[in-house]
């Protein structure tokens, strides 16, 4: 049976996000085994899956969002036994890692199992593998009975989709199904914790970083030093130099001081700009573009995408940030802003 034209925009199929419908995830389980791409909620963000053993299937998500070959892709299993097929090694500590936090938003870079696709990994002789917490992407995984690989569904270095509208504006006209199940509760990516080496390396930071890994590990978790400029493969999503961007620039000032913000504000009012901010306090500057941000880490990743979405959705040409503040617990929403802003 082949699939719909990859030109026409599919409808958008909502489910209870704590029940989603059987029927429904049979026929995306369809689409996905015969190769199609199906578009699901995660509780991070919206992911953009395709059967992650076809390798037809792989690269048309490659293709739809443009992304680039040295970019690997997170794969996404029902359980710890799907995990384990895929993979060449399990050390002990991915192994606790995978009782302490999965489902969740915590992605293992292990050594691959020969039958992983090179497409996937990027050439590399490593695999990224998460078990996610929404029930409606573990519901889809264990209908379609296949590793789903999944980066987020939009073009790739813009703004990930935390809502199926932000999927359907990005790649709608591309995608053979859209499930809407509602809004991620998580709203930034997973942090991906390399599991190779003699102790674990956070590749990307998330919520979860050092204070909740170390306990588990029983060793110290560190950072990767960054990787800026060239091409080669990277052993993670989210480690090219500008990710996470929205079509406005960001401009960032110090986080300590809302002067500086309004001051900055005024300056680009007065250039012309139609500006946005994300900021940390009130302002003396007011309105629909201006949001004043959580000052708790883990409700401003919630909000963050969706504000600049919706900042972009409003016309604006410059958001400015407020810098949030230096502490580990911070260390995911940081990433995202910086590097949006590059």
């Amino acid at each position: 049976m082949p699939l719909v034209s990859h030109t026409r925009l599919m409808p958008t199929i909502p489910v209870d996000p704590r029940a989603p419908d059987a029927a429904v995830m049979a026929r995306a389980a369809a689409l996905l085994r015969r190769g199609g791409l199906v578009a699901f909620p995660t509780e991070t963000v919206y992911g953009l899956g395709a059967h992650a053993l076809d390798v037809a299937a792989v690269r048309r998500i490659y293709e739809v969002k443009g992304r680039p070959a040295y970019n690997p892709l997170i794969v996404h299993v029902a359980n710890d036994e799907a995990a384990r097929a895929l993979a060449g090694d399990w050390p002990t500590t991915a192994a606790r890692f995978a009782r302490a936090f999965w489902p969740g938003p915590l992605t293992l870079v292990v050594r691959k199992a020969a039958h992983v696709p090179d497409e996937v990994t990027a050439g590399l002789d490593s695999v990224a593998l998460r078990i996610p917490a929404h029930p409606v992407a573990l519901a889809l995984l264990r209908a379609a009975t296949i590793p789903i690989a999944a980066p987020s569904a939009n073009r790739s270095t813009q703004l990930s989709p935390t809502t199926a509208r932000h999927v359907e504006r990005a790649l709608g006209g591309h995608v053979d199904m859209i499930i809407d199940g509602g809004p991620a509760t998580v709203g930034i990516e997973s942090t991906v914790v390399d599991m190779r080496g003699d102790r674990p390396v956070i590749l990307r930071p998330g919520l979860l970083g050092p204070r909740e890994l170390e306990p588990i590990a029983g060793v110290p978790v560190v950072a990767a030093s960054a990787e800026h400029g060239d091409t080669h493969a990277r052993p993670s999503p989210g480690m090219l130099d500008r990710h996470y961007a929205p079509r406005a620039r960001i401009i960032l000032v110090d986080g300590a001081d809302t002067e500086i913000a309004t001051t900055r504000l005024n300056e680009l009012q007065r250039q012309g700009e139609r500006i946005g901010a994300l900021l940390l306090q009130d302002t003396t500057i007011t309105g629909p573009t201006i949001v004043v941000m959580p000052v708790n880490p883990v409700a401003y990743a919630r909000r963050l995408y969706d504000v600049l979405h919706t900042l972009d959705e409003a016309g604006c040409t410059a958001i400015v940030v407020q810098r949030v503040p230096p502490s580990a617990e911070w260390a995911g929403v940081r990433d995202r802003i910086e590097r949006g802003a590059r």
